[in-house]
């Protein structure tokens, strides 16, 4: 119950938080305008906070919510096509009990995975200053502390990659990202994947194969 109590607490500081005035505008501005696909919806428009196994051995950390998708939905990558490209992953290599995430409610569990972000409100264009960085990296730390069966941190992208370096006071020189890198960071370590976006999907970037490998890694490097 303890650790249920402390991972209670840091949601509500997470969702209370109003550090970043501009991200907490942008976020309010998208809750209230909404898109036309999504207009019987009631926004979530806060920050989201991390979402998985509290007893989980492999923690995923994301960039930030997207403005129509955990902006709106209130779980980390739920209803935009990084989280159904993620999920499916996750999925298929026994981390999740189903292949999509829809919504709040919708009886997705996750075992032996918990998913956090490097930002928890949706920012402009998908680009959160550095300041803002910074300001939310204490939500990530406070979840891979208390979140004490963690082994393996896979990165989703090379934004996440630095923010876990610069959490743990890590020499990014020391740390090049690579897709499917793996680093020994310390008590963890670093996989590294490029970011289920669009940007990197529908170019061929990055492939459902290569991100299911990905996840098969990180169950062998957990079992």
């Amino acid at each position: 119950m303890a650790l249920r109590d402390s991972l209670r607490r840091l949601e509500q500081d997470i969702t209370g938080c109003r550090r970043c005035p501009r991200l907490r505008a942008w976020c309010a501005e998208v809750a209230r305008r909404k898109r036309r696909a999504w207009l019987d919806w009631e926004y979530w428009g806060r920050p989201v906070p991390g979402f998985g196994d509290p007893q989980a051995r492999v923690y995923i950390l994301g960039l930030a919510p997207g403005a129509h998708g955990a902006n709106r939905t209130g779980r980390v990558f739920t209803g935009d096509s990084s989280g159904d490209w993620l999920y499916r992953a996750l999925w298929e290599t026994g981390f999740a009990n189903q292949p999509e995430s829809v919504r709040l409610g919708d009886g997705l569990r996750l075992s032996g995975a918990w998913i956090g972000a490097a930002v928890r409100c949706a920012p402009p264009a998908n680009k959160p200053s550095p300041e803002e960085f910074a300001a939310c990296r204490e939500y990530a730390a406070r979840e891979l502390s208390l979140l004490a069966n963690v082994r393996v941190v896979v990165a989703l992208g090379r934004l996440a990659h630095a923010t876990f370096l610069a959490l743990r006071n890590l020499p990014a020189a020391a740390f090049p990202f690579a897709h499917g890198a793996l680093h020994h960071a310390g008590p963890f370590l670093l996989l590294d994947s490029y970011h289920p976006s669009r940007q990197n999907t529908q170019t061929g970037r990055l492939t459902r194969e290569m991100l299911h490998a990905v996840f098969a890694t990180a169950r062998r490097l957990v079992s």
